[in-house]
């Protein structure tokens, strides 16, 4: 019986210690449309702190160069809202889809974002 109660209560105890909470204010994929080559285009992704705790953005990772970002630096209280700015610059022509990975504090998993478009 004790091997049976110690594992759920480990996991009662997960679920109530989960810590910041994020939610998406904005649509976690942007669509750019048709832009120009060379011409660098930015979109703003806004969240929520909807946890109880003050939420950290500890990193943000984009997969290639071409693709800046800068966010909040600042804690962000419950109830308050963070951006994270997205910048993409196209040097190649055609289509494009890019992925952004927030790393919160108090979370292992990283949110995806995603930016696409096509570069004339």
């Amino acid at each position: 019986m004790i091997s049976f109660i110690v594992p759920f209560l480990f996991l009662v105890n997960l679920h109530t210690t989960a810590g910041p909470q994020t939610a998406w204010i904005s649509q976690t994929t942007h669509d750019f449309g048709d832009i120009k080559l060379g011409l660098p285009v930015k979109h703003d992704f806004r969240f929520k702190n909807t946890g109880d705790a003050p939420l950290i953005i500890d990193n943000v990772r984009s997969t290639c160069g071409c693709t800046g970002t800068e966010w909040t630096e600042t804690p962000v209280p419950p109830g308050a809202e963070g951006t994270i700015n997205v910048e993409f610059d196209a040097h190649k022509p055609g289509y494009f889809y890019k992925k952004i990975t927030v790393f919160f504090n108090g979370q292992r998993k990283g949110e995806k974002l995603y930016v696409e478009g096509f570069v004339e």
